[in-house]
């Protein structure tokens, strides 16, 4: 591979923000320097090497989508490797470098066909790489089912749960829980042993329900705001929890419609930003060009609002149809500083996760790199330092 430099950039290294910068990308695909453009006229690059002026972009990490069911009309509900290799090559469109496909609670046995094909597809990616499988269920809460479907919904069952892990083959990396229902301390003490992350989601737990879970390592939580108990001034709920603890993490969808953008701008000030996560959760018929629209099974409709929404009950909402840059732009429009909105799609998912030598622009880590000008739109991506998507040319 051909070494690469990008010039005349600011550098968003996962939490500051520096212009007037460039990167060099070394042959094997990794950081090889971050300079200033001072310094860029006296370094000497190897012979050939490709230089790509990005006339003033922003030169970030690439993101990390860790909550995802589908795109572009495909989804994990296929049940097909294809599917899920679609789905990489969609997000890359939307400067994703990094996914988690993620198994809705269904059928035990669609849900192990689900990770199956998940596993097939694994090393076969034309664009976004998949970084590990999200589990979403399927011991969650009957109050709180959201598009989830309740045939799946189990009891604490630590048998059933090693049978999801193993079907992953070492590629399951979290599972959405209630840690209100009987028996989840001992799931949660072998999801540690086996270092899978447990996220409290599609809940109905006390503020001490959270509490006793964060003892035994469910430190993260699904989709901040929704499908959980409601903030209350007697019973902090599970919401309450999560702003109280300090320690507790949280995913945000950055679409406006699930969270409004002020409660967005309320958790940031009362959070530390390195504990909050930007996902999409978007759904299968995210991005679709044409076709009916099929969400889970569903049919569904995308409302004015940017949410699908049923179609024979459009009061109800399905869920996403955002994109990660989608995701980056609203939360600057919101008034977060571009380095933060940067950090939660990148730099925090990788750390929570512990993806190696990802979500940072660091020397010696992968080049995987998104570039998007100051109106937050694609211009470059990389993927281990190749270049997948290319618009430096459009205006």
């Amino acid at each position: 591979m051909a070494t690469k430099v990008l010039c005349n950039g600011t550098v968003v290294t996962g939490t500051i923000k520096i212009p007037n910068c460039g990167l060099f990308i070394d042959a094997d695909g990794y950081i090889g320097d971050i300079f200033n453009m001072k310094r860029f006229q006296q370094k000497h690059f190897p012979q050939g090497t490709e230089v790509i002026d990005v006339n003033g972009a922003y030169i970030s990490a690439g993101f990390i989508d860790t909550h995802i069911h589908g795109i572009g009309g495909y989804g994990t509900e296929d049940l097909e490797s294809s599917s899920i290799l679609k789905m990489s090559e969609r997000l890359a469109d939307f400067g994703v470098t990094g996914f988690f496909p993620t198994v809705y609670t269904d059928t035990k046995e669609r849900m192990l066909l689900s990770i199956k094909a998940i596993v097939e597809a694994i090393g076969k990616e034309q664009g976004a790489e998949i970084l590990g499988i999200n589990v979403e269920g399927p011991f969650i809460s009957h109050e709180r089912i959201g598009a989830q479907n309740p045939e799946g919904i189990q009891r604490v069952d630590l048998d059933l749960f090693n049978e999801i892990i193993e079907a992953g083959k070492g590629h399951v990396v979290c599972m959405t829980v209630a840690p209100e229902l009987k028996n989840m301390r001992e799931l949660a003490l072998s999801a540690v042993q086996k270092g899978i992350v447990l996220l409290a989601g599609h809940t109905n737990a006390t503020y001490e329900n959270i509490i006793e879970g964060m003892q035994v390592g469910i430190l993260h939580s699904t989709h901040f705001f929704n499908a959980m108990s409601r903030l209350h001034h007697r019973n902090p709920g599970t919401v309450g929890a999560i702003m109280i603890e300090e320690d507790m993490q949280c995913e945000i969808i950055g679409d406006g419609v699930h969270v409004h953008p002020e409660l967005v701008k309320l958790l940031l000030r009362e959070k530390s930003v390195r504990n909050v996560v930007l996902v999409t959760d978007a759904l299968k018929p995210t991005g679709q060009m044409k076709g009916e629209l099929i969400a889970n099974g569903e049919p569904a409709v995308l409302d004015e609002d940017g949410a699908f929404h049923r179609k024979n009950d459009p009061s109800t909402i399905l869920g996403s149809a955002l994109t990660m840059i989608q995701g980056v732009k609203n939360l600057v429009s919101w008034e977060v500083p571009v380095e933060s909105a940067v950090q939660m799609a990148s730099a925090n998912p990788a750390r929570i996760y512990n993806i190696s030598m990802k979500g940072k622009l660091i020397p010696g880590y992968l080049a995987d790199i998104v570039v998007f000008d100051d109106r937050i739109n694609l211009k470059g991506l990389f993927i281990r330092g190749n270049l997948i998507r290319d618009n430096f040319q459009q205006n």
